[in-house]
């Protein structure tokens, strides 16, 4: 184990240094994260899904998190941040490579596999740089810090959908894609192994690249500070606490992540499928993750200018929280033709935009108030909020299942009970310390 260094004993210099390193973190989970919003649509025609079938896309993604959270936190433990950052990167690296394969064969298996192995490498990264950036200075003003990472992460979001369609994607594939249902079977399957083949470049490249950063970051100067630290009044309080369900806050905080991480995959990855259901067209409608992904960035802006100077973080998730629920009643139910930056749509779409809005400060206010005074327990305490992250593997399948079944504007509804729970919990239950039901 690499000796371990206390967050007081950080220079300045070491602190930016170290925030701009998990900063690039961030940039490369967003980027891989959120090409999912155009894989979804490209392989639901490349491979002939359901709407269902598709969102395994984000379920095979992300149930690695549920699997290998907890697994992370004792390599982590073992073996220290960087080198398993290291580890994580590798195994994202082979999973970029498993698309290779995937791609020769146009199986959907094989591509859900490397998906599962780039969510495993991910559920790794995850585990060690969240924790990290929450202490890596006061408490009070974590927020900022993991919106700072927000922006890294949504801003390569951005870019990940409008880079892979310019690249797999042509000028003429509108109307391809409007002529494959005519087409004979033999000639169908051609067009269909060749549109699936023009992702085994990037993901080569992608693929070479995280093995490159992998090697970076294990001889980065990134410090191996002390993520457990205990003062002498902390040490006293956990005294008798035994295992991490002796944690109500906690628990309830990586409920929350699960709703919230869900609804906003739903909000970035459907927002192209709402928008086909409108009769745009996925050349036009790659743009809108973008929108959703930019209203996002602004609200972290936002928190980065006001948090805590004019409000705290705590009530900062709480306008947060009502707002989600409030722009997921408006989806629902207001209808309307609004021409947008140029897309004739229904004004709904613009409200599943500002979800992105909404969900902004949601993670970076539960993530402090679940890990507040865990000690010793918070690489473990972390794993757990990190294993919520399956809600983006659960959730984007219900919706799909509704879709299929009802409609794509009726499915949303998913969302209302999910910003609920999350008020619940900005409004009381993160100052749950005891289980109780009567007072919960």
């Amino acid at each position: 184990m690499t000796s371990q260094v206390e967050i007081s004993s950080l220079t300045k210099r070491q602190t930016i240094v170290s925030i701009l390193i998990i900063g690039l973190l961030f940039f490369i989970f967003g980027f891989v994260s959120w090409v999912n919003s155009i894989l979804i649509p490209y392989f639901k025609i490349a491979c002939e899904l359901t709407n269902f079938q598709s969102y395994l896309v984000t379920f095979a993604f992300y149930i690695s998190y549920f699997i290998m959270s907890v697994p992370a936190s004792y390599l982590l433990k073992r073996i220290g941040f960087k080198k398993g950052m290291m580890i994580g990167f590798w195994v994202m690296s082979a999973g970029a490579f498993v698309f290779l394969p995937a791609a020769y064969s146009r199986t959907y298996a094989v591509f859900l596999l490397g998906l599962f192995m780039l969510g495993t490498g991910l559920s790794i990264l995850q585990t060690a740089a969240n924790p990290y950036i929450t202490v890596l200075g006061p408490k009070e003003s974590a927020a900022q810090r993991i919106s700072i990472m927000g922006i890294c992460n949504k801003g390569a979001g951005i870019l990940a959908p409008l880079v892979f369609a310019a690249v797999i994607l042509k000028a003429t594939d509108t109307g391809l894609f409007k002529e494959l249902a005519s087409m004979h079977s033999v000639q169908r399957n051609v067009v269909l192994d060749e549109l699936v083949r023009r992702v085994i470049i990037p993901y080569a490249v992608v693929g070479t690249v995280l093995f490159g950063l992998g090697l970076m970051v294990r001889f980065s100067p990134l410090p191996e500070i002390n993520t457990e630290q205990e003062t002498t009044e902390l040490a006293l309080a956990n005294a008798g606490k035994t295992n991490i369900f002796q944690f109500p806050h906690l628990i309830l905080g990586a409920i929350g992540i699960f709703l919230h991480v869900g609804t906003q995959v739903i909000a970035i990855d459907t927002i192209i499928g709402y928008a086909n259901s409108m009769h745009i067209d996925l050349l036009e409608a790659k743009v809108f993750p973008s929108y959703t992904l930019a209203a996002t960035i602004f609200g972290y802006i936002l928190g980065i200018a006001c948090i805590p100077k004019f409000i705290s973080q705590v009530n900062a998730l709480r306008v947060c929280t009502l707002l989600g629920a409030l722009f997921t009643l408006c989806i629902l139910f207001t209808s309307m033709p609004v021409v947008v930056f140029g897309h004739a749509t229904d004004i709904s779409i613009w409200f599943v935009v500002l979800l992105g809005f909404a969900n902004s400060l949601v993670w970076a206010g539960i993530w402090p108030l679940a890990l507040d005074g865990l000690g010793r327990f918070t690489k473990l305490g972390a794993s757990i909020m990190i294993m919520g992250l399956c809600g983006n593997a659960i959730l984007p399948l219900v919706y799909g299942y509704f879709a299929d079944f009802f409609s794509a504007r009726s499915a949303y509804w998913v969302l209302f009970p999910c910003y609920l729970y999350l008020g619940f919990y900005a409004f009381h239950g993160h100052k749950i310390r005891v289980w109780n039901l009567r007072k919960i």
